[in-house]
């Protein structure tokens, strides 16, 4: 089976012939080949785009129309659910529990947009009876569209979804380590009716196709989600032509605990922050940051949990940690547990492969304790079913402890005290925060991160102003003087 790329409509194998080979998680064997786009393929896809952008007739539907459009689309992913689930299981050694959760968020996101663009709303300024300033929000054109390999499918559509519904052409460049799900993306489009060309899906890797796509000229819209080093280059890849940049990056969230918190739920929340999705997630709660007086008693029950955490094949419904996404990821977040023995942190569970998983990127859920900020574990992205746990004696210290590394997507914060909740809130630099909770999601409200996590936001409204310009036009209603220069 070979995958390819579809462009105006078709599909069609890369220009040059070229493809590469993605691996299965759990047994590390090629399972599929992939058309490996190049910038010619881009061009080709862009170039569609730009066609459906300028002479189309999606981006001057009322938005109304579009929202049918959408709806469509939603059943359509709905109609393939189990199918989806099954692709990105095996395709990510995700548990399929958890694949089936991202399928059936995939067609929420495509039915929220639907709703917020049949509700948008444009901004009118009067200046007394002289004048009226109405805004006209319109699709800002051609959207590069480039998704991360943890799950796929869902952060596919969370972008999608928006773009499309903002009237813009789209050219997605999925993960080149878990693209099979984005194979049943043109399927869906054109049985829900979305006219040629204004989807549009190029494969191949992010050096190549990824690159082409961030400095082709006719697309001023770059949507990212993925690794700070990987945000940086983008952003020099872009300053040529001075795109519209929204980028959701990398994280080290911590998740702090005050001995007046509900422990018991407070724990359930640092389990699962961390191991599930196989810790492949960028809010995970990676970061664990206890107050000293609880902190023994803590750290061993999160231990003791942590060894309890079941790891096996990604397709048993009793799975809840399956296989790391590619060998060269596993090897990366296995060098880190190395490392942190190597540090000085206490080992407190796992750290090494399953016994009954001789083969597969599987390894077993990771506590280190007593880690101090100056352990690269502490500091660094690990992105794998690994948490770092660290004591503080004080308010001031959690929040230092928490600011001390250079990402700042997510935090967490158990505690029962309203007022301190409110002052780390004020204190605490990071872009979202959960009090008492896990992390749970109101599509309505801005998803994004400060310093190394990213730039602007997406999230409702906020992500259609990523997809569409907003012109004011100033219209007199008087005759408002206008100076005579030159009339002597």
């Amino acid at each position: 089976m070979t995958l390819e790329h579809y462009i105006d409509g078709a599909r069609v194998p890369s220009i040059s012939g070229a493809t590469f080979t993605s691996v299965e998680p759990a047994t590390n064997e090629a399972y599929l080949t992939v058309s490996a786009g190049r910038a010619e393929d881009v061009d080709a896809a862009v170039t569609a785009a730009r066609k459906a952008f300028s002479d189309g007739p999606w981006p001057r539907l009322p938005g109304e129309e579009r929202a049918v459009t959408l709806r469509r689309i939603a059943d359509a992913i709905e109609a393939r659910d189990e199918r989806l689930a099954a692709l990105e299981c095996r395709d990510t050694g995700l548990p399929i529990t958890q694949a089936r959760g991202q399928a059936r968020r995939a067609a929420q996101n495509f039915r929220f947009f639907a709703d917020v663009v049949t509700t948008l709303s444009e901004d009118v300024y009067r200046v007394g009876s002289a004048q009226l300033n109405y805004v006209l929000r319109k699709p800002a054109g051609v959207a590069g569209l480039i998704t991360p390999w943890n799950t796929p499918f869902m952060l596919e559509t969370w972008k999608l979804a928006p773009a499309l519904a903002a009237g813009c052409p789209v050219v997605l460049k999925p993960a080149e380590w878990s693209p099979l799900s984005a194979g049943l993306l043109p399927d869906i489009m054109e049985e829900a009716g979305l006219p040629p060309g204004v989807f549009n899906l190029v494969h191949g890797i992010g050096e190549e196709a990824g690159a082409a796509l961030v400095a082709h000229p006719d697309v001023p819209v770059i949507s990212f989600t993925g690794e700070s080093a990987t945000g940086q280059a983008i952003m020099r890849n872009a300053a040529g032509t001075l795109k519209t940049l929204s980028m959701e990056l990398g994280g080290k969230s911590p998740l702090i605990v005050f001995d007046d918190a509900d422990l018991e739920r407070a724990l359930d929340a640092a389990v699962f922050g961390v191991f599930s999705l196989n810790g492949e997630r960028c809010t995970a709660s990676s970061r664990v940051l206890v107050h000293a007086s609880i902190y023994a008693e803590f750290t061993e029950r999160l231990a003791a949990r942590a060894a309890q955490v079941r790891v096996g094949a990604p397709s048993d419904p009793g799975t809840e940690l399956g296989a790391l996404i590619h060998p060269e990821h596993y090897a990366r977040v296995t060098d880190y547990v190395r490392l942190g023995v190597e540090e000085g942190a206490r080992l407190a569970a796992g750290g090494a492969r399953p016994p009954h998983l001789p083969h597969g990127n599987f390894l077993a859920a990771t506590v280190f304790a007593d880690v101090t900020p100056d352990m690269r574990i502490f500091q660094e992205e690990i992105f794998g079913p690994v948490v770092c746990v660290t004591p503080f004696g004080s308010e001031t210290e959690a929040i230092e402890l928490a600011n001390a590394t250079r990402y700042g997507l997510a935090a967490y914060l158990w505690t029962n005290d309203l007022r301190r909740a409110h002052r780390m809130a004020q204190a605490i630099e990071t872009g979202m925060l959960w009090v008492n909770s896990q992390n749970v999601r109101d599509l309505r409200t801005p998803f994004g991160g400060v310093k190394a996590s990213g730039l602007g936001r997406e999230g409702g409204r906020h992500s259609i102003d990523v997809y569409t310009v907003s012109p004011i036009v100033h219209l007199a209603t008087e005759d408002l003087p206008v100076p005579r220069f030159g009339a002597g």
